[in-house]
């Protein structure tokens, strides 16, 4: 079995229109301590694990005002459209002000739900990222974009880790689901299925919806790290949102150049374990792992999206 309740337990960021993409902390192809010529990020430093300092005192009072500018656009927008959990977290954490220090936040984090942030140069490879997974060790790259990329940027920084990651990692479901994805991953990487449990952190750790009372909420990063994508995944009409269901999930691909055409809805984050704990992988990457995924945006028989929602409508289902 993938996951286990005795684990306790692509990553991407986007803005507006403009996306690269990535797995957990790497690029697509296999990132290797030889290959990070051209990577943005002090490599030279990393240890094994691809580990640095976080180096707080470097950052300058121009990157801590560029920081609250960012800090304060998106929660703004994140109190109108993201899930209470990320919001009692972003409080939590008290970020506000400026970049945070890491191991202030690992205080709360170790209190709240034994995990730890550790910074990295930028990308890391696949089966780094998983192994820090496992052991409730979360990455977080350390250098924040410059001011010319506040729209646009290639690689995630500290304001898309931190801010889109960080407050549901207090969440106990989130972090025993992160633990639980890293421990899996081994045994994707073996079957040759990587790219289908994948799509399982895609879909709900960077582009998850879940039903609240009073309506959908966004909990992924990937969304509630952009203006453009928080506002367009719960309210446009022509996106396509389904209800969360682990294989119709690891057989659809994603959007790695716009906005996603569909998301998958979770009736609470319970059942984002729930759903996953005792289902057998294995049988389920053969029976698909050779076949081309569903497109994504397209519904399939049987199925019934959700509809957009006005914020304070509950997310009904279409007729």
């Amino acid at each position: 079995m993938e996951f286990t309740r005795e684990a306790r337990g692509r990553r991407q960021f986007r803005t507006e229109l403009n996306l690269r993409v990535w797995h957990c902390k790497c690029v697509k192809t296999p990132l290797s301590p030889k290959s990070t010529s051209g990577l943005r990020g002090e490599y030279a430093g990393a240890g094994d694990d691809f580990t640095v300092e976080q180096d707080w005192q470097s950052y300058s009072p121009e990157a801590h005002d560029r920081w609250r500018r960012l800090y304060a656009a998106q929660s703004a927008l994140a109190a109108r459209y993201a899930a209470p959990q990320f919001l009692e977290g972003l409080a939590k954490l008290d970020s506000a002000g400026g970049i945070p220090r890491f191991d202030d936040a690992n205080r709360v984090l170790q209190a709240e739900t034994r995990w730890t942030l550790v910074a990295v140069p930028g990308f890391i490879p696949d089966a780094v990222f998983f192994d820090h997974l496992a052991h409730r060790r979360f990455p977080v790259t350390r250098w924040l974009r410059e001011e010319h990329e506040l729209d646009y940027l290639v690689e995630p920084d500290v304001f898309h880790d931190f801010f889109g990651h960080v407050p549901m990692l207090l969440d106990p479901r989130i972090a025993d689901f992160l633990e639980m994805y890293g421990r899996a991953g081994e045994k994707a990487m073996a079957m040759g299925a990587l790219d289908m449990l994948a799509r399982i952190y895609w879909y709900t750790i960077e582009f998850g919806l879940v039903r609240e009372e009073g309506g959908l909420k966004v909990f992924g990063a990937g969304i509630v790290s952009s203006a453009g994508e928080t506002v367009y995944a719960i309210e446009d009409e022509a996106v396509l949102r389904l209800p969360f269901d682990p294989e119709r999930v690891m057989r659809t691909a994603y959007s790695i150049d716009n906005f996603q055409q569909n998301y998958f809805v979770l009736d609470s984050l319970d059942q984002l374990i729930g759903s996953l704990v005792g289902l057998d992988f294995g049988p389920i990457y053969e029976r698909w792992r050779h076949e081309q995924p569903l497109p994504a945006g397209q519904l399939q028989a049987g199925e019934t999206p959700f509809k957009a929602v006005r914020l304070e409508s509950l997310g009904e289902r279409t007729p």
